[in-house]
């Protein structure tokens, strides 16, 4: 048995090990809405996915209807990990597939969630509204620039609902916040600061090793151009490598800074500039774990401070600040602070985190036709912060921006990280 055949041999033994599993968990009593009324579901990537698979599990108007990941011993465990709410909630066991094609050729497949590597985000989401199906894609959405245009681009194209990942939005604690900020609870807001830290070790040097029965390297690498596989990659560090990830921008700063953008009211910046570096390790991490994002949209203004590599922990900060003329409001946990301009805290507000009631809104516009929370043109422009970040810390410089057409202005390095290349025959076309 050659390697290839051998890979192939364990892969379906793998499977079959996971499809015996679903057949012995059986649909108890009644369901709470019929098979008609609810939506079938699909999740593709079972490592951040099986929070996804959960929250159907738990909804009223969805099914989990498949599971899907490159890697053989995911699917296993994954199979294993629903077992429990499936049969909680009466349903099915969903059926385990590694190729994310083979699910999207299913026409009875309504809705996918997409929790894969960054590079995949916007080709599946792409490949998924082409086919039909409405889209739950987790932060940041999409690889680079050229992508976030892309699949805002798909969404309206097939007419699809797409709602990003940026959990927040959905949170009721932070609506209120955001809704007092607007309502003047501190004056005209000026600017906002948010920041992200860690105690995240290093990742070493990676070497090449043959890549493992279990994982198909070929799928997991889709629209991205080949690379050897490396003993450093998977499941996690690929998000410091620029072929894959985009650091921790990408990874964390997307949900601060959808937050600031989101209460600040403002869209694309004027100018973005982005100083730090790789400080605390010599290893294969290519973006940096430490520095300062500052974004200028005319009015008003914000940065972003990154520590990844070392938590901070004798320097408070909550999750944002925003700075108005009268006082400040803090994001804290699910809810918010006030404080008036002496420091004396005026009000403060809570309320419950999590994604299920983000998911939940989601499906719901799939049924009313309604605009989700973070549709995905919204999550965009958040995600856009991060792409241009990292293009201004890429190129070592400040970046200027036409807030019109929200390109580049008189750069063409810069200009050059806006697309990544593909693949042949892997480009996302819309």
């Amino acid at each position: 048995m050659n390697y290839l055949d051998r890979r192939e041999f364990l892969q379906s033994s793998t499977l079959a090990a996971a499809a015996v599993l679903a057949s012995q968990v059986h649909l108890g009593a009644a369901q709470a809405e019929s098979p008609s009324e609810q939506m079938s579901a699909g999740v593709i990537g079972l490592g951040r996915g099986l929070s996804h698979a959960a929250a159907i599990l738990k909804a009223k108007n969805a099914r989990l209807t498949y599971i899907c990941d490159v890697d053989t011993q995911r699917l296993e465990r994954g199979m294993k990990s629903v077992a429990p709410g499936v049969e909680e909630s009466q349903q099915e066991m969903p059926t385990p597939i590694q190729d994310l094609r083979r699910m999207l050729d299913d026409p009875k497949l309504d809705t996918v969630f997409i929790a894969t590597c960054n590079h995949w985000h916007a080709p599946a989401a792409i490949m998924a509204c082409a086919a039909g199906k409405h889209v739950y894609v987790e932060k940041p959405g999409s690889h680079n620039a050229w992508e976030s245009e892309m699949v805002v681009k798909a969404a309206r194209k097939y007419q699809r609902v797409v709602q990003m990942g940026n959990q927040r939005r959905s949170w009721p604690g932070l609506i209120e916040g955001i809704e007092k900020l607007k309502s003047g609870a501190i004056g005209t807001v000026r600017y906002a600061r948010c920041w992200y830290d860690n105690l995240r070790p290093g990742i070493g040097i990676g070497k090449p090793a043959p890549v493992p029965e279990n994982l198909d390297y070929a799928m997991w690498q889709g629209p991205a151009p080949e690379k050897p596989y490396l003993d450093n990659l998977l499941h996690y560090n690929w998000h410091w490598r620029w072929h894959w990830g985009g650091g921790e921008l990408a990874n964390n700063g997307i949900h601060t800074l959808d937050v600031v953008r989101w209460g600040l009211g403002v869209d694309c910046p004027k100018t973005v500039s982005f100083v730090g570096g790789r400080y605390y390790y010599d290893d294969d991490q290519e973006t940096p774990d430490t520095g300062s994002a500052i974004f200028d949209f005319g009015d008003v203004g914000c940065s972003w401070e990154v520590s990844s590599c070392h938590p901070r922990r004798g320097t408070k900060t909550p999750f944002a600040v925003f700075y108005g003329t009268e006082g400040e409001l803090h994001i804290v946990g699910s809810g918010y602070e006030i404080y008036d301009i002496s420091g004396k805290k005026t009000d403060s507000g809570t309320g419950p985190g999590g994604e299920q009631g983000h998911i939940e809104n989601f499906l719901e516009c799939i049924k009313t036709g309604g605009t989700p929370n973070s549709e995905i043109a919204i999550g965009q422009a958040s995600t856009l912060l991060c792409h241009l970040g990292n293009i201004s810390y890429r190129t070592g410089r400040t970046l200027h921006i036409d807030q019109e057409t929200k390109k580049i202005i008189g750069d063409s390095d810069a200009e050059k990280f806006w697309k990544r290349e593909y693949r042949p025959g892997w480009e996302p076309q819309v």
